[in-house]
């Protein structure tokens, strides 16, 4: 039954999207670019369970993938990693962003301490369920293996990824879309491959919440299942789960052909940012102003908004011989995350967050660690 509900909700999704690109003549000879990333590497496993390791099924896995999709036409494959190296979890991220990716795919393998089992496709977004944050507090503990993760990843806690709250936004552009080709994948592997139907769920995963584009990141199944694990670790259970996460986005990028440009490139619109900041709940640090830094340059740009893709509170500030470019200005951290992420959309992917005390630059983690609000 969760099979045909899921089923019908992929082909409802699906219809209602195309319903909505249906008479639009798109380049088909356009090159479709996939990252795919393979979960762990190096010094992080990933999990153990049965004794397999996670971070070699990953990769194997993923390379089957990339080997089925760069047989096809137009369709051109890059890889976060093919070999076991490790990989910051925001260098995963930038990769895609980096080579403006159609679809970003992550691939990994799930375990518990009991005996679930079951294939699950995860996309960005908010969640409640508590199972569900298990899985994503496991794909994000990483973050601890990284050298100077406090400055990297401040602000967000691992441990509770409702640390995302109100920053979910830039994905949700690419929602129905991530949900498509979520649906699709999910699909393939539970209706062909007879897998338990653990559904396409969302939840705060860093490596999705910081691409730019659809994005899905699949669990395979659990390797500590005892009849499970031994078949995701096989060369058959790996063969056969490549195949369908490949053929999910075949299918995905046949779909999207009929879509407008408008559809295929979503953007935030400064409306929906300012809506977000109605919605977001204050995080007031009193006597700390946040800017979002676009831009350290020599030349002297007027600070009019058409400088600057259309961003408006801009200020400049000359600094050790440069110019740095400030975009808004607030003691509310959340506030400011919000316009930092309007202004990764709006073509400044490398913007962050800095903070000042009189006028002093102050390290933003050390302020954020100090809860001096």
């Amino acid at each position: 039954m969760r099979t045909k509900i899921l089923l019908f909700f992929v082909l409802a999704i699906t219809a209602l999207t195309l319903a909505s690109f249906i008479g639009h003549n798109n380049d088909t000879n356009k090159t479709f670019v996939v990252v795919l990333d393979a979960g762990h590497g190096g010094k992080d496993p990933g999990n153990r369970g049965n004794g397999y390791k996670e971070k070699d099924i990953a990769l194997d896995v993923t390379l089957k993938v990339g080997k089925i999709l760069e047989k096809q036409p137009y369709i051109k494959v890059i890889y976060t990693r093919k070999t076991d190296v490790f990989l910051e979890l925001h260098e995963r991220a930038a990769i895609a962003n980096k080579a403006d990716a159609d679809v970003f795919v992550s691939i990994h393998c799930n375990s518990h301490h009991t005996q679930a089992y079951g294939a699950e496709t995860f996309v960005m977004g908010l969640s409640k369920s508590k199972q569900n944050l298990n899985t994503a507090k496991k794909e994000n503990e990483v973050i601890f293996l990284e050298d100077d993760y406090e400055e990297k990843y401040v602000g967000f806690d691992p441990n509770s990824p409702e640390s995302f709250i109100g920053l979910t936004i830039l994905q949700e552009e690419y929602l129905d879309q991530s949900i498509m080709l979520a649906g699709l994948i999910q699909s393939n592997m539970v209706n062909n491959l007879k897998r338990k139907d653990r559904s396409v769920k969302q939840d705060v995963f860093w490596v999705l919440h910081n691409t730019y584009m659809p994005s899905v990141l699949v669990e395979l199944g659990f390797l500590t299942h005892k009849k499970e694990g031994p078949y995701v670790n096989s060369k058959k259970g790996r063969e056969q789960l490549a195949r369908e996460i490949a053929n999910g986005i075949v299918t995905y990028r046949k779909n999207l052909l009929l879509a407008t440009a408008e559809s295929q490139n979503p953007v935030i619109t400064e409306k929906e940012i300012e809506e977000a900041m109605e919605k977001a709940e204050e995080d007031i640090y009193e006597d700390v102003v946040f800017k979002v830094q676009l831009l350290a340059s020599k030349k002297k740009i007027e600070t009019f908004a058409y400088n600057f893709n259309g961003l408006k509170e801009v200020n400049r500030h000359l600094e050790d011989g440069l110019y740095k470019y400030y975009y808004g200005k607030t003691s509310d951290y959340n506030k400011i995350r919000l316009m930092q992420t309007y202004a990764k959309d709006n073509g400044y992917p490398t913007c962050y967050i800095v903070a000042f005390r009189d006028g002093e630059k102050l390290k933003l983690s050390q302020v954020l660690k100090s809860g001096d609000k």
